[in-house]
Order: C-alpha cells, then structure tokens, then sequence
C-alpha cells in the first residue's frame, strides 16, 4: 500500500489520532493525547544498556569498537554506520561500515537461528570514511565513501569474495543507496550541501560494472513531476552534481530505502524526509519539521532509514536526542527508542534481521564521543509485522 504523505494527512477535530507529528497543508501540529506514545506506546527507563523501548521490547550489545566481539577473535571497527541484514542459512548476517578516514571498510556479524553470535570477520579494507549504503536483490552490500569523489564497492557479506570497485555508478560525495527491482535501477544520496539525487542504471540488470548514471531534474518547489538527465562525466573530474543544468538541489543527501514503487530519502541540513513516486515519476515531501507548529518537531537529525513488514519507516537521528522515529502509514510519527547519555554520537546502520523480529542499529560514538566508542546493538520485541 502506497504511503500518504505527511502533507496530506487529515487532522480530525483539530487532534491527531495518534501520537501527535501529523501535519497537515504546513499548517497544523496536533498535541498528542500521550505525548511520547506512537503505535508501540510510551517509552519506558533506560534499561542497563541506557536504551529506553517501549514495552515489550529489549536490548542487547553486540559489538563495541575495538573489542573483541564475544565468542569470536574479531576486533570490531571504529565508527560503525550504514547497515544491513541477510539471510544465512537459518541464521543471518549484519553488515556494518566504518566510517573513519582513513581505512573505513566495512564489517560483518554471523547469527545462529536463535540470535547467537556464531562469527565475526571484515567485508571491505583499504576505503575511506564509509558512510552508509545499501542492499542489492542479488545479496551484496553497496558500501559508499562519503568524501569527494568517492566511490562505492560492492561487496560480499559473508567475506569470501573479494569487494570490487564500481567506477560507473558515479564518483561524489555518495552517502547511501537502494534498490528498485522493478525499473533496475538504483537510487543514490549525495552528502552535500547543494547535493543532487541520483539513479544508476546497469546495462545488465545484477552486473554494476557498466551503466547509465543519470541526476534528478526538476524544479525548485517540493513536489510536482521530476525527470532524469545523464551525467556526462560520472568520473566527476567536474562534479557531477554541476554538469546537468536544472539538476534538483537537496540539502545533504542522506539515508535512502525502497519499497512498494517508492524511494524516501531524507536530507539532514532541513530535516526533512521525501519521497519519489518511481511508477508517477513524481517527488514530494514525507516530513518536514519545518512545518509542525504548535508543539516540539517529534524527527529532528534525520539519517538512515530503514522500512519494516508493517510499511513502517525507522529513521536514525544524527544528533536530535539520539532517537529511531517510526513513521507509520498512517501518518503518525513518534520515537520507538532513545539512547541516552550519548549527545556526542549519533544513531546509525538501522536494520531489520530476516524474519523481522529483530532490530540492529549503532551509536557512532557511544558515550566517549570518539569514533572508538562505537556500539552496535540488537532490540527484540513484539515489531508489527
């Protein structure tokens, strides 16, 4: 079912049904009745691993930055970021970047099928400042360099393949990407500024050695019909995102997921989360904190972003109050937990396990605030599936 936007939700009686975040034409911030309480309540104390979680649901550490992960001899890396998971037999596996410059690379965490940390090991070395990325339909992560002229390497999550380079989807300032199976194509965020919205093409659907990379052009308002232009030059010897005249413009590019004909993506310098309509070829806005009046913006930071069985959206806070937010279909959006005690870090690499019933997610710099203070963590609980 297609999301609505968060522009266009009906506010009933001057009230949200829900935890109050619906917004509706820029105008109206319904309070909420419980303030804090989405579709999973309240949050509740901070439990031993300072994570507050609505009830029913729990937390565990799974990796620290250089310590050992428990039950294996693998140290795990320095600033964990982007992240995903994947099926492994009965088990399945969490892929995790580092985003520290130099080396960066990309890390990777084995799960018996009851949740046991059977292994540990590196996916990617010798990059640089690897920031998020994505999941390709054929069991590969697309780990982004977040400096310019950056690449993104593909790589094998269970670490026997060696990573491979992919000049042809572009060198910038990549931050993440996301598949669309149904047009073959992928959609990339840039983290700049003045930053622009891409899709990369391959010549052969499951092959990323060769393709079309093409920038979205449209005009300077927040919705309306878009169109794609070819970069000229994906090299970047000049930028690509200044060699297609009438590129769109976007305020830092950041986390990027598809689903349902649908690509959202969200922009961390104005806080906001869009959404690109792939089959209308349209772009509009998902949330906007600008617009909410009348109460305190319940999604500030906005960052990686991950979806879930239920068509909900989590997205990570970079900064903000250290908080994954839900967006629901139905326009609600209310934190789903909050880390505490960390202002220095910020929240990363959300991920579903397989079968939905487990969330991963880092905070960057845990309570030191350094990139060696990195956490990586597990909640489990009773998610809608």
């Amino acid at each position: 079912m297609k999301r609505r936007t968060l522009l266009r939700a009906a506010v009933i009686g001057g009230s949200s049904a829900a935890f109050g975040g619906t917004l509706w034409r820029g105008a109206a911030y319904a309070a909420p009745a419980q303030p804090g309480a989405g579709p999973y309540g309240a949050l509740g104390s901070p439990d031993a691993n300072r994570v507050r979680l609505p009830a029913g649901f729990s937390s565990r550490v799974i990796a620290r930055s250089r310590q050992t992960v428990a039950g294996t001899s693998y140290t795990w890396h320095d600033a964990p970021d982007g992240g995903a998971c994947y099926a492994d037999g009965s088990g399945w596996i969490y892929v995790s970047n580092s985003e520290i410059n130099p080396s960066g690379g990309a890390s990777a965490v084995r799960f018996s099928s009851t949740g046991a940390v059977t292994g540990a090991y590196r996916v990617l070395s010798g990059t640089r400042q690897n920031c998020a990325g994505g999941k390709t339909p054929w069991n590969t992560w697309l780990s982004c360099e977040e400096v310019d002229r950056g690449y993104v390497y593909e790589t094998d999550p269970w670490g026997v393949k060696a990573a491979v380079r992919r000049d042809a989807m572009g060198r910038f300032k990549h931050e993440a990407a996301s598949a669309d199976p149904v047009r073959r194509t992928l959609y990339l965020t840039e983290d700049v500024t003045d930053g622009c919205f891409y899709r990369f093409t391959p010549t052969t659907w499951g092959d990323l050695s060769s393709g079309r990379l093409e920038v979205m052009v449209a005009g300077s308002g927040t919705s309306g019909p878009v169109t794609w232009a070819t970069v000229p030059d994906p090299t970047g010897a000049t930028a690509t995102r200044n060699q297609v005249a009438g590129a769109k413009r976007f305020n830092g590019g950041e986390g990027c997921y598809y689903a349902n004909d649908t690509c959202w993506f969200t922009t961390k310098g104005d806080n906001r989360v869009w959404q690109y309509d792939a089959a209308a070829q349209t772009i509009e806005l998902a949330y906007d904190d600008s617009l909410v009046t009348g109460g305190t913006a319940p999604l500030t930071g906005v960052d990686n972003v991950t979806g879930a069985a239920s068509g909900d959206l989590f997205v990570a806070e970079d900064g903000g109050n250290m908080e994954i937010c839900v967006i629901t279909p139905d326009d609600v959006v209310a934190p789903f937990l909050r880390v505490d005690g960390q202002s220095g870090s910020e929240i990363t690499g959300p991920a579903f396990s397989p079968d939905g019933r487990r969330l991963y997610f880092s905070s960057q710099r845990g309570t030191s605030g350094s990139s060696s203070g990195g956490i990586t963590y597990e909640v489990t609980g009773p998610f809608r599936g």
